[in-house]
């Protein structure tokens, strides 16, 4: 992948909550010119343990081949469902940024406390690993997990598509189309605190 090239393509995946039950994740295609050219959506359990499986779904929905990286907002998702970014990588061949905007101590405790004796779901955020923090060219700092890809390509990716604030562009749209279909469904919203570390 050649992370200078104009019409590369991010897939760009970010979540609303829809109910106590499920959370949508949309899915938007975005070139470096921020033309949009693509959308996918997906359901995720609340509090489950699918969230890989739902993005490589709707991943896999969209049955393109030139879609070049997936930007992903955040890991946790959904209250403690985990995204893998290591096997959403492996499952399309793509390398995966993970974006997140918060500094963090992490969610050991936070997890211990809603799933006690839950041992895969501490065990998953823990590969997890650490988050590097990429200074933007706005101001702002971002932190990312990545795989399949050069921290050095990934910061250099996440300058490119962020254009003000600290949110990509592909991710940025994908949160707003995310919330206007759980707004015109009529669902109701639910959203515990932001976990999204």
């Amino acid at each position: 992948m050649h992370v200078a090239k104009s019409g590369l393509r991010a897939l760009g995946i970010a979540e609303s909550y829809s109910g106590r039950e499920e959370s949508t994740l949309a899915g938007v295609v975005m070139r470096k010119d921020l033309r949009i050219d693509g959308a996918a959506f997906a359901r995720v359990t609340v509090g489950g343990s699918d969230a890989t499986d739902a993005v490589v779904r709707l991943f896999t929905r969209l049955a393109r081949r030139d879609i070049n990286l997936l930007m992903i907002g955040g890991s946790v998702i959904a209250w403690y469902n985990i995204i893998d970014p290591a096997a959403v990588h492996a499952a399309t061949g793509l390398p995966v940024i993970v974006a997140t905007y918060e500094e963090s101590e992490g969610l050991d405790e936070d997890i211990r406390r809603h799933f006690p004796g839950d041992v895969k779901r501490l065990a998953a955020y823990r590969r997890l690993g650490a988050r590097l923090p990429v200074r933007l060219r706005s101001g702002y700092t971002l932190f990312v997990r990545s795989c399949g890809i050069s921290p050095e390509d990934a910061a250099r990716l996440c300058n490119d598509f962020t254009y003000e604030g600290r949110v990509p562009e592909p991710i940025r749209v994908a949160r707003l189309v995310a919330r206007g279909v759980v707004r015109s469904s009529g669902c109701v919203g639910f959203a515990p605190d932001d976990h999204d570390r």
